[in-house]
């Protein structure tokens, strides 16, 4: 086995999960990703905790959606038993197909969301890790070569993950006790919110894998403004270009997209939540220097903000606080290398990419 994905494996038991022995874990992953389920059942098996592993085909999950009606759809107890029970997760995602639920209708996949929320809901009051392995379908989608995706995906997962959280920690300082933040980028996007009394966390590599942004919850009535989300959107298999929201006392009130404009509108349709802003974040991860159509990595990406519209993050957000609720959860990216700047409180902390504590940055 390629020694690049032990010690991927290696990485999401230890340093993301933390698994001790007699942990229960549960490791999903598709087919494509077996050497890595293999990998970290390995690992799970010497730390000596115990797994259930899951290979789940989405083509067989397209099949179901296919042939379902939406109006029949209920949360599988079952498998939110197993979710409860369990102490820990490893998500694995990869793509012999990324267009693969590109024929599932978009009111289809709400309801399912729908349904299957309160398994997200407990899983995140879990340990958990997304992760990513470097799939022959994602590789095309990034136009790179299996080889070359490989290559990206392991420089991108294997770091100092103490060092990204060290840099990373400079704008945790910095939003944490902000009361407002702006962000603008040419003539197309300039949006205020509030995140007072919210709290902004460090991603350095433990519930995404790769890690590598700072990201908070805005006061869900406080978004004010419009933004243009000028990298292109995947979202089962369809692409979204040029998503453009308008927001009014933190409501989404005008929308648009150049293509696909109707999957947009069904996301922000999903529920009441789903038209309002649940995360600001900020890509950190400077070993993430290309855009690949993939969310985990993307957002990550140095020179962008990403935000997203719908369920707020629970760490985001501290008891007595309002909290955005909803069943989706969709992220959206602000490329900020040119004629862009991020403002908090007042200053300038971002422009065009460089951060006040890098080298080049110019107030």
């Amino acid at each position: 086995m390629d020694p690049r994905i032990r010690n991927h494996a290696d990485i999401l038991v230890d340093h993301c999960t933390d698994l001790d022995p007699s942990d229960d874990v549960v490791v999903r992953a598709p087919p494509v990703a077996e050497d890595l389920a293999v990998a970290v059942a390995e690992r799970v098996g010497e730390v000596g905790a115990n797994p259930s592993i899951s290979l789940q085909s989405e083509r067989a999950t397209q099949a179901y959606l296919r042939s379902s009606d939406p109006d029949d759809f209920e949360t599988p107890e079952h498998r939110l038993a197993m979710m409860e029970a369990a102490d820990a997760f490893v998500l694995i995602k990869g793509d012999r197909n990324t267009a693969e639920m590109s024929d599932v209708p978009s009111e289809t996949l709400a309801a399912f969301r729908r349904a299957l929320q309160p398994l997200q809901e407990a899983r995140m009051g879990k340990r958990w890790v997304g992760t990513q392995f470097p799939a022959p379908g994602n590789a095309q989608k990034a136009e790179m070569s299996t080889a070359a995706y490989e290559e990206f995906v392991y420089e991108a997962v294997d770091k100092d993950w103490d060092a990204q959280k060290d840099h990373q920690q400079q704008m945790v300082e910095i939003l944490d006790p902000a009361d407002e933040v702006r962000v603008v980028s040419g003539d197309t996007t300039d949006l205020r919110m509030s995140v007072e009394g919210m709290k902004t966390v460090n991603d350095y590599g433990e519930k995404n894998l790769p890690g590598g942004e700072v990201f908070t919850a805005p006061v869900p009535d406080s978004v004010e403004g419009e933004v243009l989300f000028d990298k292109p959107l995947l979202r089962h298999g369809r692409e979204i270009h040029d998503a453009y929201l308008r927001f009014e006392d933190g409501e989404v009130v005008d929308h648009d997209a150049s293509k696909n404009a109707d999957l947009l509108e069904s996301i922000l349709n999903t529920d009441e939540g789903a038209r309002r802003l649940g995360e600001l974040g900020i890509g950190m991860n400077r070993d993430i220097d290309r855009f690949t159509y993939n969310m985990l990595f993307d957002e990550k990406m140095g020179d962008t903000v990403h935000m997203a519209v719908g369920k707020a993050i629970a760490e985001t957000v501290p008891e007595g606080r309002p909290r955005n609720e909803s069943a989706v959860h969709t992220d959206m990216i602000v490329d900020m290398s040119e004629d862009s700047y991020i403002e908090v409180d007042g200053e300038i902390v971002q422009r065009n990419g460089t951060f006040r504590f890098e080298d080049g940055f110019e107030g």
